[in-house]
């Protein structure tokens, strides 16, 4: 294996043994002190050198080991031991690289000195308590500051030696502060104002050296900053080119960290301060263009990408990167791409940060709960709203497009339901954060903006939730006389019961006539689809318009006969056959082809179309069968009296092959079975059941 040597004295330091010590490679890391040693995590690969080497020692190490390379991650102010460590390459002909922190963006209100030398030249001739971070190694050069008992608080890593340096200086204990870094800005704060400091000295550390926590603390505490400038560096490489390099040569693979943030509504405001944190810290932003001009800084890498597949891509594509975050809309738990995109991040460290919902902001400016709030998106998803809002007092929408609140708006209209009461947010978070308030049916001409949202309240909420609506709520008739064929409400009650139909499924209403099926169908799966097959134009133009007059979104009439018209629609979990035109045959086998599992239930009055059903039953490999005749019987007046009425008798096949679900009792032997059962309603039932293989002799 490569064996590569470190020179660990910063945190990038050891951060870059600790990812070595995982990979297939042998490395050792030299520290200075036994406390450096206490910092790094062992593993069988490591080797660690817990002391100061001299000139002499540090070229025999190399000598001795013959690293493929060494990387000097010593600070950026370790002058002398970088040029001993690079003397030590050149003595031995060993690869030498260097591990650059990148410098801060210089603060306008900071006091900028070339050296110690200079700081306390200049605070000498300054009043008030000093806060000394640059560590114990010149302690002893600040004791020729003015008052320097009095005014003087170090805090120092908390080592015998460190504390040694503060007693040779002259510190009393109680100005000394012990303690390992990271420092927090808020960490930063308390100690200046404990010590009343109006002077913070520190080195120009970077991000790693907590550099802007200590500027934001000054800032906030009221203490000027005093940076010590730091020495010209010599040519080297940032982390992540070394990352890159250590991949691209020795085999290395490097696993990122991955922050997934929920940032709100978009108001940088808004986020949380973890948040906040994730972004600051990441070498690259990963979002949507708005999300990104808003949040990142100028000097932040950046990519824009929206789906999970784009951005897990652009993480792996980038082993160049410790840390990314990836930004989400509102809350990474509320209708957000992290769903899809957690599951492609199973190779890399992720945590994943919650956000202010759109929902929980809405309802805040509104003043009102939402534990009782239905949430609902129409966001890039299909998703049939009107059932919601007929069956729920409150619904919350995430409307997206151009325009889409206004389309809602007039389907909520067009659907009966312009009297419920909308309160729709537009740019929330955003200075010009605008909500309007009113019914469907005064806010169907509005314009809104695309980032919309709204509260919808139905007093009214009193939707069937059974199936077998009334038949006179769908159109049908076509002229004065013409009516266009419809599955009546018994039988489509008991058709929709045999099809078991689920929130999510995808159908198809073949031959769908008015549309009385297909629309109860789009009723129930109100988080699927539905696709209304029918030839004949009367009847597709009847089929719309049922379409509009129940909202029904998740519905689409594909024009023409089956089953050609349906070989390019999605693969169904659900159909319903109510017209075949002689075709039964071929469109149980492309409904099987697409779906070896779909649930089929099909009609039939004449005794053709029956003994066609019959003959695909033993023909197809249905694992279990089913067939009921329903016979209707209506009243009628005559004079003073009630007639009953009967209609003729439908025959209700239901047909499913293995795989498919299946509730109730299973029959034990291995034949093709069938249950046949006639009902009767309105005038008495007669049940009749029969179990075995089925001839035509059966009915």
């Amino acid at each position: 294996m490569y064996s590569i040597c470190v020179f660990a004295g910063t945190t990038e330091g050891r951060e870059l043994v600790e990812f070595l010590s995982r990979q297939p490679v042998f490395v050792t890391a030299c520290v200075a002190t036994e406390y450096g040693e206490a910092l790094l995590k062992l593993s069988d690969n490591l080797t660690v050198i817990s002391k100061r080497l001299p000139a002499d020692e540090m070229i025999g190490l190399l000598q001795e080991q013959q690293f493929d390379l060494v990387i000097d991650a010593t600070h950026p102010y370790a002058v002398s031991v970088t040029a001993g460590i690079k003397h030590a390459c050149e003595t031995t002909c060993t690869e030498y690289l260097r591990l650059l922190r990148e410098e801060t963006e210089r603060f306008p209100d900071a006091i900028y000195v070339p050296d110690t030398g200079a700081a306390v030249d200049f605070l000498s001739n300054t009043e008030g308590n000093i806060l000394l971070t640059t560590g114990s190694k010149e302690l002893h050069k600040y004791a020729a500051i003015k008052g320097f008992a009095d005014r003087v608080y170090a805090r120092v890593l908390p080592m015998t030696s460190s504390l040694e340096a503060c007693r040779a200086a002259g510190l009393k204990p109680s100005r000394v502060i012990a303690m390992q870094g990271p420092f927090s800005e808020e960490m930063n704060v308390a100690m200046l104002r404990f010590m009343s400091a109006k002077w913070l000295v520190t080195k120009d550390g970077g991000e790693a050296g907590g550099f802007a926590e200590k500027a934001a603390a000054a800032r906030t505490a009221g203490a000027r900053l005093v940076v010590i400038g730091r020495p010209p560096e010599q040519e080297g490489m940032a982390f992540s080119e070394i990352i890159a390099l250590l991949c691209r040569r020795f085999g290395c693979q490097w696993k990122p960290r991955v922050s997934v943030v929920g940032i709100g509504p978009g108001n940088p405001d808004t986020m949380t301060r973890e948040v906040r944190e994730a972004i600051e810290r990441a070498d690259c932003l990963i979002g949507a263009k708005r999300m990104l001009a808003a949040i990142a800084a100028p000097e932040q890498r950046k990519f824009e990408a929206i789906s999970p597949e784009k951005i897990a891509g652009l993480i792996k594509r980038h082993p160049e990167y410790r840390h990314f975050t990836v930004l989400m809309s509102g809350d990474v738990g509320f209708f957000s791409g992290s769903k899809k995109l957690l599951p492609l991040l199973d190779s890399y460290e992720v945590e994943v940060l919650p956000g202010v919902s759109s929902l929980a902001y809405l309802c805040a400016r509104l003043k009102t709960a939402y534990e009782d709030v239905i949430p609902v998106s129409i966001h890039g998803r299909e998703n049939n709203l009107v059932p919601y809002i007929q069956a729920n007092p409150r619904v919350f929408v995430l409307v997206g497009g151009e325009n889409g609140m206004g389309q809602l708006c007039r389907t909520l209209v067009d659907a009966g339901l312009g009297q419920v009461k909308m309160s729709i947010g537009e740019r929330l978070s955003y200075p010009d954060e605008k909500i309007t308030k009113g019914t469907a049916a005064e806010l169907v001409d509005g314009v809104y903006d695309s980032l919309c949202v709204a509260l919808v309240e139905n007093e009214a909420a009193d939707a069937i939730v059974t199936h077998g609506l009334p038949d006179c709520l769908f159109l049908r008739k076509t002229g004065e006389d013409g009516v266009v064929p419809m599955t009546k409400s018994e039988v489509r009650s008991v058709c929709l019961s045999k099809l078991e139909l689920t929130e999510r499924a995808i159908c198809w209403d073949i031959g769908a006539g008015t549309g009385s099926v297909a629309v109860e169908m789009a009723l129930q799966a109100k988080k699927g689809h539905v696709y209304a097959i029918e030839q004949k134009d009367v009847a597709i133009g009847l089929l719309r318009q049922n379409k509009k007059l129940f909202g029904a979104g998740n519905l689409t009439v594909v024009g023409g006969s089956a089953p050609e018209a349906c070989r390019d629609l999605p693969a169904p979990t659900h159909v319903f056959v109510g017209g075949s035109s002689g075709k039964m045959r071929e469109i149980l086998a492309l409904i099987l082809a697409k779906n070896p599992g779909a649930r089929i239930v099909a009609t039939a009055i004449t005794l053709e179309s029956i003994g066609e059903l019959i003959a695909c039953l033993t023909e197809f490999p249905f694992a279990e069968t089913e067939i009921v005749s329903v016979s209707i019987a209506r009243a009628e007046t005559a004079g003073d009296y009630h007639l009953m009425t009967g209609q003729n008798p439908v025959y209700i096949f239901t047909m499913q092959a293995k795989g498919g679900k299946y509730y109730g009792k299973k029959h034990h032997d291995s034949g093709h079975h069938v249950q046949c059962r006639q009902e009767s309603f309105g005038g008495g039932t007669v049940p009749h059941f029969q179990t075995g293989r089925l001839s035509r002799r059966t009915l």
